[in-house]
């Protein structure tokens, strides 16, 4: 979207397609740019590359660390018009994290935790409707977190932080400005926070961040945890069931998110977690179901 409006800020044509392959009659175009998120789209780069061999792709499912901000600068502009559905308005209040977790690329790609918008330079203003999707990693480390969030709450916008909050750095003002938030999941349907308990070894700092949200009004129920599952070394699916049990008995809703997609048993407890078949059979009846050759060699991942 900044890609696309800062070139036509430039007096460019912009084409937008997520198609990889040439179409028989397609024009050449003076620059082709792509983004790979995941390492599994690999097949797609290469067939990208064969078909725009001067294709421009980037992505942390590519070996390029290059940044949009090195083409377009500071401009900071979005193309809209590309998703003529999308009736929210997003970006970024914040870039880069006070953490440096080894699963996790954006220390490298982003640096240190610094401000970057208002919420006044983020909103579309009238008539698309109060709606914020931040893609902040670190909302709360930011140095003007404060004036970041009362923009939201006085200005009365829903917002849907989808990348998650840090419980683990979580503080009782924190937690009391986010529970007087409109905050979404992102289909502004469903009241959500989003936050993250990576390593049962995090357990701890994990319950107490929770406790505060907990402790300032913000229902359980509302609270989507992603868990890593299958990152660390000597992991069992005793760890990866003891956090997922105990968030069920807080009240909170897990999601489990694979680091390997080749560890087939848990995807196995991805799905299990995700369509809800918890409710209704054990996972270890589950797998009987599912059962292959490749289970038993990955009971300890």
């Amino acid at each position: 979207m900044k890609l696309s409006a800062w070139h036509k800020s430039q007096g460019d044509e912009v084409t937008f397609t997520k198609s990889i392959c040439r179409e028989l009659f397609e024009t050449d175009y003076d620059v082709v740019y792509a983004s790979a998120i995941f390492k599994w789209s690999e097949n797609c780069v290469t067939q990208m590359r064969e078909q725009w061999p001067q294709a421009i792709i980037g992505g942390t499912g590519t070996d390029s660390a290059r940044l949009t901000e090195e083409i377009v600068g500071d401009f900071a502009g979005h193309d809209y018009e590309i998703y003529p559905w999308f009736k929210s308005s997003i970006g970024f209040t914040q870039r880069g994290c006070r953490l440096n977790c080894g699963f996790c690329v954006v220390p490298k790609k982003e640096g240190k935790v610094r401000g970057v918008n208002t919420i006044a330079e983020i909103w579309r203003g009238e008539p698309w409707p109060k709606q914020l999707h931040l893609l902040d990693n670190d909302f709360f480390g930011q140095p003007l977190w404060r004036e970041r969030a009362e923009e939201i709450i006085a200005g009365n916008f829903a917002v849907c932080l989808n990348q998650g909050i840090n419980v683990r750095l979580i503080h009782k003002e924190g937690a009391e400005m986010l529970a007087r938030m409109k905050y979404s999941d992102d289909q502004f349907k469903t009241r959500r926070i989003y936050t993250a308990w990576d390593n049962r070894k995090d357990e701890t700092i994990f319950r107490r961040g929770i406790g505060m949200l907990l402790d300032a009004g913000i229902k359980p129920r509302n609270v989507m945890v992603y868990m890593l599952c299958g990152y660390w070394p000597g992991e069992t699916l005793d760890d990866v069931m003891y956090r997922f049990q105990t968030m069920k008995y807080i009240g909170l809703m897990p999601y489990p998110m694979v680091y390997d997609n080749g560890n087939k048993l848990m995807k196995k407890f991805q799905r299990w977690v995700i369509r809800r078949y918890h409710e209704i059979v054990s996972f270890e009846d589950y797998l009987k179901g599912e059962r292959d050759d490749d289970t038993e060699a990955c009971l300890a991942v």
